[in-house]
């Protein structure tokens, strides 16, 4: 084939595919396009077997010619398969949208019942002015035990020392655990805000508890706090004493005995009298322990950057997953992590 034959084959052979691309109306046509004008047995690959009978300068000339002409034809025909894909996704988009605002369930979520009680308890305590304070659930021993005066070799350890996440020895600045209660925020507010300071610390905490009804190795604490100048007992019974009646909405009964806790001296256990319907639908009343309590130990404000001399503080904690328990009348504690929906729906 001469030169100038395959030349005008290219210009009829572009003229014609360019004529077929423009006509093709979906993608199996660009599919069929793309197999009889590009692929391996089309027409312009069978253009490129002539170039045999060229001469040398022939092909020169003739071989870019037929590489511009192919890179051209898919150049456009890839464009128009890619338009006629978006053509096809629009229209599939008008007649098969999802109105997603149809068929909500009509039955809401609502708050866990620990949620509640948190709430709660939030509410009361800033009416009386406490800030919300958090920290962090990884906490080094220091923090969680030390500086609250429980050493490493305190008998109170024995009771709470539990999940370590690392444990570089003697080095309790270093140790960190999984905080056994959120009373480690007592010596971080301390040391960021001083004195005079009020605040409670809901939160989770962690020990290692054999489960049962009333245990569990997860479970959530209200730390509180209040320090100042002339801070005794009465303000922390006139404090206890608005809550309990805040959250149980009644005149709450308490008793007041003394208790032993490391971080307090003197250290307090608070009472309620707790009245319920036994089993057999009779109205019964005993004395429940519901709280630990007392002042801050000396040692704890001086951890913390405060001067005992000048301040005194007191400091409770209690359990905000038991607290719920008995508002709720919930007798398992499994129950609240068990994601049962009959069991939650309940509140």
């Amino acid at each position: 084939m001469a030169l100038s034959d395959l030349i005008e084959k290219l210009e009829l052979l572009k003229t014609k595919a360019e004529k077929v691309l423009k006509e093709a109306f979906d993608q199996a046509s660009i599919e069929i396009f793309i197999s009889e004008y590009l692929g391996k047995k089309s027409e312009i690959q069978n253009l490129f077997k002539t170039l045999k009978d060229l001469s040398p300068e022939e092909k020169k000339e003739a071989g870019p010619v037929i590489n511009t002409l192919r890179d051209e034809l898919q150049k456009k025909a890839f464009a128009k398969r890619d338009q006629l894909e978006q053509a096809a996704l629009e229209e599939k988009l008008k007649t098969e949208w999802l109105d997603v605002t149809k068929n909500i369930p009509s039955e809401k979520g609502s708050l866990h019942p620990i949620s509640h009680i948190q709430r709660e308890i939030e509410r009361i305590f800033t009416s009386m002015g406490f800030q919300i304070a958090d920290g962090p659930m990884v906490e080094t021993e220091w923090n969680n035990f030390d500086a609250l005066n429980i050493e490493s070799d305190h008998p109170a350890r024995d009771m709470q020392d539990t999940f370590f996440v690392q444990n570089d020895g003697n080095d309790s600045q270093k140790n960190t655990v999984l905080r056994t209660h959120t009373s480690n925020i007592q010596i971080r507010t301390l040391k960021e805000q001083g004195a005079p300071l009020k605040i409670i610390a809901p939160g989770r905490v962690f020990r290692n508890e054999a489960l049962d009804a009333t245990h569990d190795a997860i479970f959530y604490q209200v730390e509180g706090m209040m320090v100042d100048k002339g801070i005794n007992l009465s303000h922390l019974k006139g404090v206890i004493q608005v809550m309990l009646d805040g959250i149980f909405e009644k005149n709450i009964k308490t008793r007041i005995r003394p208790g032993y806790f490391p971080f307090v001296e003197p250290g307090l256990e608070i009472d309620i009298w707790w009245e319920y319907i036994d089993k057999d639908g009779v109205a019964q009343g005993k004395w429940l322990e519901f709280m630990g309590a007392g002042m801050i130990h000396p040692n704890v404000l001086t951890n913390g950057g405060v001067d005992p001399n000048e301040y005194s503080g007191f400091a409770f904690g209690f359990g905000l997953t038991r607290l719920a328990m008995m508002k709720y009348g919930i007798e398992d504690i499994r129950l609240l992590f068990s994601l049962k929906k009959d069991f939650l729906t309940q509140f």
